[in-house]
């Protein structure tokens, strides 16, 4: 059963190449999701990390959790389930307020 966790505090030029190098020290990695802004398509600064295993995962997070990488401390641990959000009322979905 693999296992999804969240790794914070990334330097905005970490590569997912990198994180696999990283991650891949500790254990089998099976899937790395680096999350990139949807309007500027920048970084933005954290990724998930799916370990083969949870022992891996548990591994990982007592190895990597703040281990320095370019000079920021990492946060790593379990990702939380993502959950169902609400849309955005129509008036408070990004563009310009509407003309009055």
């Amino acid at each position: 059963m693999q296992t999804k966790l969240y790794v914070g505090n990334l330097p905005f030029s970490s590569t997912a190449l990198e994180l696999q190098g990283l991650f891949s020290e500790v254990g089998a990695v099976a899937a790395i999701d680096l999350v990139f802004d949807k309007v500027t398509g920048r970084p933005r600064g954290f990724a998930f990390v799916t370990m083969a295993t949870p022992e891996e995962a548990q591994a990982a997070i007592a190895k990597l959790h703040g281990h320095a990488l370019d000079g920021r401390k990492l946060t790593v641990s379990e990702a939380r389930p993502s959950t169902e959000r609400p849309a955005a009322p129509a008036d408070r979905r990004g563009g310009h307020p509407p003309r009055r």
